[in-house]
């Protein structure tokens, strides 16, 4: 039995309507953060490890009440019409962006074993919500981010004092000694 000429078109137009969706469902290419935002690291003479990265601008919301127009009063001073005001919310930026040198664990040191010890000491601590990988994904670095957020260290890249704090790096027995 043959369907009704109008329901003939339903296969093509359902095929047709699946081919122009996945048009749509193509995925948006990432932009990579502007090169002044890309943290490195570079080395001194005594084969230390520095990272240089820029902090972010800390932005703050602020409200004011702003003269609409002026009051009107009489010439013994009595206000036939007060003031009127209205509301403006602006942003402004409470500390500048900062380019910051510290510290950091050397790259070849940064092995899927620290990332992952890494990984754990954040997840302990409620920073890192992810599997333990031992790559330094971005789930990773938000959660380096905002450990390292707290005491005012706003990078991805690992600061020696966080790997201290972490328990992920040998001490000197001076650093033991001081406690």
């Amino acid at each position: 039995m043959t369907p009704p000429a109008p329901f003939r078109s339903v296969p093509r137009l359902a095929a047709l309507g699946a081919v122009m969706l996945s048009a749509c469902a193509q995925a948006t290419p990432q932009s990579a953060p502007p090169a002044f935002a890309t943290p490195e690291v570079t080395y001194d003479a005594q084969g230390r490890c520095f990272g240089r990265d820029v902090t972010p601008a800390v932005l703050q919301t602020v409200t004011v009440q702003v003269p609409d127009q002026p009051a009107v009063t009489a010439p013994d001073g009595t206000v036939i019409r007060p003031a009127t005001y209205r509301t403006e919310t602006r942003q402004e930026i409470t500390r500048e962006r900062q380019e910051v040198l510290f510290q950091t664990i050397c790259p070849p040191d940064q092995t899927v074993d620290f990332v992952q010890s890494l990984q754990r000491a954040l997840k302990t601590r409620g920073y890192y919500l992810g599997p333990i990988t031992g790559a330094l994904d971005p789930e990773t670095n938000a959660a380096i981010r905002a450990f390292q957020r707290v005491s005012g260290h706003d990078s991805t890249l690992i600061d020696i004092k966080t790997a201290r704090a972490l328990g992920l790096t040998v001490l000197s027995q001076e650093q033991l000694d001081r406690g």
